[in-house]
């Protein structure tokens, strides 16, 4: 009651409106993975977890993709093959994927540089950077995926763990490409807390492009392979059959002999006793008489006098032939029909890569657009050309139902006229009738979650009947909120959920005396149709 001491008019706001529930995100992943900066104004930012809400603002505080490198086939001038050695580091292209399906904020664990490899302990450190972060409601561990199987699920347990811990976020698992059956990942994942995971396969194959330095586009073939040639005066042609990373370079002196002499030194050739008047065939009958070649070649044109008399030493130039590998870079300038062709052709090149990236952009969209306990499948996914994998009804009962412990995988195939969609939506918990289903965990996070959250006015109120009454009505509230946007199962609220506080119904004497408060909340929560059955029968005639 406030106290007046001097005469006038006051006025006081009564509040009459009674506490409410804010309902917490569900779709805020965390991607840990290598990047190419770990810096920030000189200081380390590896390990520190950073919300970002576009690719832009991943690409100014991390930096962009890491180089691949590719080896083209050229002969006669047609390319015949290109092989590509992807990067080792791949978090860039699933920020990239995850955006291009529908996600939203995220954040970033950098765990090290493109220099480093992938180790389990880094994930370890990333995943410890992770906890301290209220807001992420997935762990996201594509780039772990590159690890040897027994670390990888070792790294999956301790995300399993946290989740089980914090009891506000959901795994997202990726099955190891070399993983077939996926009998690997189901024997190393262990049996705790299986219910706060999802699992996918297979890869997939995406319409991303590779980022390449042209210096490391090797081209080999007959065809591609250098000849480099100088031409003197139309004379003579200098041919050079090694690497044009050996930069070679000939050099003419005119001396004071009349004899051409040869000499070779780091990839440059110099001719000496070469004048106004050497005659082509001099040079070229010089040598053919002289030894240590190396892997230069002189042949004649025609028969005319050489005028070069200078000691300055040429570049050589590129031009077809047979010889050593060269790349992309070497052939620009002199080759450019050819340098034109390959880059087309390596700009069709697409990257592979794990599925959870644009599962987890499906779980964004679908919490935004249906709501959290829509199950996140039957989506088109965008940016996928196909799965690597092509799988089959038949292939699938073994993925999606484990008659020994329950392990569901869940499928992501290619439909005709529909395209590559998620085809799945079960837990790897996939024995309990409870948590078989990923939107009926995710809605149990979302509303502990949130409910936690909201209770935090009532700490240190009084424990009794008007307090409970609050908790009671403001948690009903909420509750009746999602029943009605079809959230919970029920054609009334009393079937939907229910809400129990109070002394002798969730709490004791004893409860009270000890500062306990008890609020039982049972929710019906409305569960996907998974197997849709249709049953036809033959109706007699009657007339």
């Amino acid at each position: 009651m406030s106290k007046f001491s001097t005469p006038g008019v006051y006025t006081e706001e009564v509040p009459l409106l009674p506490q409410s529930v804010a309902e917490v995100s569900t779709a805020v992943p965390a991607f840990i993975g290598y990047t190419e900066k770990t810096e920030k104004n000189g200081e380390s930012i590896k390990n520190t977890a950073y919300r970002i809400s576009t690719l832009l603002e991943f690409k100014e505080l991390f930096g962009g993709a890491q180089s691949a490198s590719f080896n083209v086939t050229v002969n006669e001038g047609v390319i015949n093959d290109i092989a590509v050695t992807p990067p080792k580091h791949t978090l860039y292209h699933a920020i990239d994927l995850y955006f291009k399906n529908g996600g939203g904020d995220c954040y970033i664990v950098s765990i090290g540089s493109y220099e480093d490899t992938p180790n389990s302990a880094s994930f370890m450190a990333g995943l410890e950077a992770v906890s301290k972060e209220d807001e992420p409601t997935l762990i996201m561990l594509g780039e772990a995926t590159q690890l040897e199987p027994a670390d990888y699920h070792l790294v999956c347990q301790t995300a399993l763990s946290q989740c089980q811990e914090l009891k506000d976020r959901f795994c997202i698992f990726d099955i190891q490409n070399k993983d077939e059956r996926a009998a690997t990942f189901r024997n190393g994942i262990g049996t705790k807390n299986l219910k706060y995971g999802a699992a996918y396969t297979p890869y997939l194959q995406t319409s991303l492009t590779y980022k390449y330095q042209e210096e490391n586009v090797i081209i080999s073939g007959s065809s591609a392979q250098e000849t480099i040639k100088l031409e003197i005066d139309e004379a003579i042609t200098i041919v050079y059959n090694g690497a044009a990373q050996d930069n070679p370079k000939v050099k003419i002196n005119k001396g004071s002999g009349n004899t051409p002499s040869f000499s070779i030194e780091e990839a440059t050739l110099t001719i000496t006793n070469v004048g106004d008047g050497t005659e082509a065939s001099k040079v070229i009958e010089a040598w053919d008489d002289s030894t240590g070649k190396g892997d230069f070649d002189i042949i004649v044109i025609e028969s005319a006098a050489l005028v070069k008399s200078n000691t300055r030493a040429e570049n050589l130039v590129v031009s077809g032939g047979d010889g050593a590998d060269t790349n992309l870079f070497a052939i620009k300038e002199t080759q450019s029909e050819l340098y034109n062709r390959i880059v087309s052709e390596v700009s069709k090149q697409r990257i592979i890569l794990p599925p959870s990236p644009a599962v987890a952009g499906a779980y964004a969209t679908t919490d935004r657009e249906r709501g959290v306990w829509k199950a996140p499948a039957n989506v088109s996914l965008n940016g996928v050309i196909a799965p690597v994998k092509k799988i089959t009804s038949k292939d699938q009962e073994q993925l999606n139902i484990d008659s020994n412990n329950g392990k569901s995988i869940n499928a992501i195939r290619g439909f005709v006229g529909k395209g590559t969609l998620v085809w799945g939506a079960r837990t790897l918990d996939g024995n309990s009738n409870e948590w078989r289903y990923v939107p009926v965990r995710r809605l149990f996070n979302m509303i502990e979650e949130s409910t936690k959250k909201a209770s935090q006015f009532a700490v240190f109120e009084s424990n009794d009947a008007v307090t409970w009454l609050k908790v009671k009505a403001m948690i009903e509230s909420f509750l009746y909120g999602i029943w009605q946007q079809g959230g919970l199962a029920g054609a009334t609220e009393e079937q939907a959920y229910f809400v129990n506080i109070g002394l002798g119904k969730t709490m004791t004497q004893e409860d009270i005396l000890n500062g306990r408060m008890i609020a039982e909340i049972g929710l019906a929560a409305v569960r996907p149709a998974e197997f849709i059955i249709l049953k036809f029968s033959h109706k007699l005639q009657e007339a």
